[in-house]
């Protein structure tokens, strides 16, 4: 049979249970990992001990047995212990994954009294390993790296391996211009900000852990003398983009000249689900005489993109 012949949730019919694997993989967009940041997380136990604990959560899983297998669906509630066994005179690395196990495929286990999907330890892999070694269904979630002679296992010793399978991601975008002309910067090597432009509020959602931010200031308004100094920026009270500088050797006269600042950011936990304030500012390099500023002539974008990772 090369078509399934009854579509999904047809009155009457009945499916095979490969046609709803291949439905979580056409929901899944044929990826594989974790669903969200802090799913299926792997510490080490509340008192360390031989084992870690992996965290509540859930996972899609590509089969790997067939072509047309399909994903499996998993789901962990609550905590669960693995134990690990202890090293002799020499260390060792153990992978630890969420291993599926279908009797239709490999093995023999019997869904209808055996656990299928649990948590494995693959001991003795590669030190450097993050993915499975060999072709078996599942997913890695964290590599354990276990000193010689260790029988207690810290959160020193995990490395984290998983991967979200459909990453969140949003972009917020928004320009506008200042009202008036601001002060003059770059008498100081101390950074100000500019007093026309009070920045933007940015919503960050609950599950953001990365931010690629770009703000463009165009143009950015030279007065006084050349000036050399640096444009930067704040998010929030912690936050601050990589400089970059500002070099003009035009002499005295009025120029003008359009400047962009960008970075990848780590978002604090204390920042997710909050706003917070993205606001440029600049400095003047040390004997710097120039000066610059922005005016109702000068717009500003404010280019933020967030993205989900395990956190």
């Amino acid at each position: 049979m090369t078509l399934f012949p009854r579509p999904i949730l047809t009155n009457g019919a009945t499916h095979p249970a490969a046609q709803f694997r291949m439905l979580v993989r056409d929901l899944a967009r044929n990826a594989e990992g974790i669903t969200e940041g802090d799913d299926l997380k792997v510490t080490q136990r509340s008192t360390p001990g031989s084992g870690v604990t992996v965290g509540d959560g859930s996972a899609v899983i590509k089969g790997r047995d067939d072509a047309f297998q399909g994903h499996y669906s998993a789901c962990n509630v609550g905590a669960v212990d693995v134990d690990i066994a202890a090293t002799g005179g020499t260390g060792r690395s153990d992978m630890l994954i969420l291993r599926i196990e279908d009797r239709e495929y490999t093995g023999n286990l019997d869904p209808e009294v055996d656990q299928i999907a649990y948590f494995q330890i693959i001991s003795n892999v590669s030190s450097s390993a993050t993915v499975i070694p060999d072709g078996r269904t599942g997913i890695p979630l964290a590599r354990i790296d276990i000193p010689s002679s260790t029988a207690t296992i810290t959160n020193a010793m995990i490395t984290d391996l998983r991967f979200i399978a459909n990453p969140r991601r949003t972009r917020q975008m928004y320009t506008h211009s200042p009202t008036a002309t601001s002060s003059l910067i770059g008498g100081s090597t101390t950074y100000s900000y500019f007093s026309t432009e009070p920045g933007q509020n940015i919503a960050i959602p609950t599950w953001a852990t990365k931010a690629r931010v770009r703000l463009d200031v165009s143009p950015i308004r030279y007065t006084v003398a050349s000036y050399f100094g640096a444009l930067s920026a704040t998010f929030g009270s912690s936050l601050t983009l990589q400089a970059v500088a500002l070099d003009d050797n035009q002499g005295a006269g009025t120029r003008q000249s359009p400047s962009v600042v960008a970075d990848t950011l780590t978002i604090p936990s204390a920042y997710r689900g909050t706003t917070q304030l993205l606001r440029a500012q600049a400095n003047g390099g040390s004997g710097n005489t120039g000066r610059i500023s922005v005016s109702n002539y000068t717009s500003f974008i404010y280019d933020v993109e967030f993205e989900e990772a395990p956190r």
